[in-house]
């Protein structure tokens, strides 16, 4: 009997025999088209293309070569993706890109040669996209195969089993297209048939429900982009928040700023800059959550601190994940014999508790800049009561706006998977107000000093994704690797 998923080894052999060096460069397109569909590009529909192509060349027989052309999908994907990082630093830059080919050569290999790739190609996408999030340092969820299609009508299946469903949804596209191509109807059909049916599923998942409104203002203070803290005043920082924040149309339920606009010794309440807050928040008779770096001996804190109405500081939240390299730096006492100065002076002090702050209008969800690229540190704010999510950040240190597009698309994925309100914020863009439905209302352009306002949702109640997290989809994606393989190894003993 038929199964639609025989080898046809005629057919396999002259998908492999169109020159392996064409073959390579098909694999290095097949990778661009997956860059170019995701932020500051965004045209999405390449995606799809892109693991057409790379499903393709899979039907290599050699696994060598299989690898060769999982490493070349990588750079072609990576290379234009993760461009920025050039202007911060040259090696780091590099051994991303070789830590990453690694990856998906191994997830190339780990695909059977034959038709059962197709669904070890959905797998082991998932779990090179999960390994690339989690690991080394606690992951680096840049240039997702998620971000590609927040602006699709894929995008919100995130609320049901969260980004890694919607990478499993984007191959499965591709490799239905490849099996339409290599004639094959009914895995091709069945593959587009059971994407559509989970995009329908997602329009009746629960996506939580509104208690209320609020009134936000969020300050953008500007200045110029692709500066640093070492170099930049931070009196000068926290004076164009001041006068930015004199635009603020009130009354407001509550107003937020960046990242780390404020950098001081000790707490910021007994400075001088906490004085000023205290009187802002009279002033404008609404709460504020500010962005602050605290210095604390050899550490120090970045916090989001709560001031009342009534000016006094009456929560905080800490960032829990920090940027490697960044906020911290891993093996400090080997690197600092090779690295000295160029080395940041001391490491960030983690966070503790959960990602929410209690303030006058009810406990708001916090990820702190680079946290909003995992979405498990959205779950944790959402899980522990956040009726919003906010996003303080700080972009004001990156070339060109790669960066920032492709954190604009998390907060959209995150507001997606939690059915919560997104509010981001940075000192020099891009600041924006998302939707649950992950819809940009508003969003201000770099560099510029700007406050936006809006009347937004406060929402209760869980998706899906908040309630399961990533297990459920990291056994799907170990089943039908290992199931994938079971039927080759069948195929070839029969």
């Amino acid at each position: 009997m038929s199964t639609g998923l025989e080898s046809r080894a005629p057919r396999i052999r002259g998908a492999a025999a169109a020159g392996p060096k064409a073959g390579l460069l098909v694999s290095l397109l097949a990778g661009l088209l997956l860059a170019f569909s995701m932020p500051p590009w965004g045209w999405w529909p390449l995606a799809f293309v892109a693991f057409a192509l790379f499903s393709r060349r899979l039907a290599e027989p050699s696994s060598r070569r299989r690898s060769r052309h999982g490493a070349l999908f990588a750079l072609g994907w990576f290379l234009p993706s993760v461009f920025w990082m050039l202007d911060f630093t040259l090696p780091g830059y590099l051994i991303v890109l070789g830590l990453w080919a690694g990856f998906w050569a191994l997830a190339a290999m780990a695909c059977p040669p034959d038709r059962r790739r197709w669904p070890a190609l959905v797998g082991v996408a998932v779990l090179a996209e999960f390994l690339r999030w989690s690991w080394p340092f606690g992951g680096q969820p840049l240039a997702t195969v998620a971000m590609t299609q927040v602006a699709s009508p894929l995008g919100p299946t995130v609320r049901l089993l969260g980004p890694l469903l919607l990478t499993a949804l984007v191959v499965t596209v591709g490799v239905g297209l490849d099996a339409l191509r290599e004639r094959s109807p009914r895995v091709g059909a069945g593959a587009l048939a059971g994407v559509l049916a989970v995009v329908l599923l997602a329009g009746v998942a629960p996506d939580g429900r509104p208690t209320g409104t609020l009134d936000v203002a969020l300050v953008q203070g500007g200045g110029p982009q692709r500066t640093r803290a070492a170099d930049t005043d931070q009196r000068e920082v926290f004076d164009r928040h001041l006068a930015a924040s004199a635009g603020v149309d009130a009354p407001v339920d509550l107003v937020l700023w960046p990242e780390n606009v404020i950098n001081v010794e000790g707490p910021v309440e007994d400075r001088q800059e906490g004085r000023e807050l205290s009187a802002l928040a009279r002033e404008l008779d609404a709460p504020l959550v500010v962005g602050a770096v605290e210095g604390d001996g050899d550490g120090f804190h970045n916090a989001a601190l709560v001031i009342d109405a009534d000016g006094r500081f009456t929560d905080r939240f800490e960032k829990v994940r920090r940027v490697p390299f960044g906020e911290y730096v891993p093996f400090r006492s080997l690197l600092s014999t090779f690295a000295g100065d160029a080395l940041p002076d001391r490491d960030a002090i983690v966070g503790e508790g959960p990602a929410t702050v209690d303030t006058d209008v009810g406990r708001l969800g916090v990820v702190i800049s680079w946290e909003v690229f995992f979405a498990n540190r959205a779950r944790d704010a959402i899980s522990h009561g956040g009726e919003v999510l906010l996003n303080p950040t700080n972009g004001s240190s990156y070339w060109l706006t790669i960066v920032q597009t492709q954190q604009i698309a998390s907060s959209r994925l995150r507001a997606m998977e939690t059915g919560r309100w997104v509010l981001q914020t940075a000192p020099t863009g891009l600041s924006a107000v998302i939707t649950p439905d992950g819809e940009v209302i508003d969003r201000t352009a770099v560099s510029e000093r700007a406050v936006i306002q809006a009347t937004i949702e406060t929402r209760t109640g869980l998706t899906l994704y908040t309630r399961w997290g990533d297990g459920p989809m990291l056994l799907i994606a170990l089943a039908l690797v290992l199931g994938a393989h079971l039927l080759h190894r069948r195929r070839q003993t029969a």
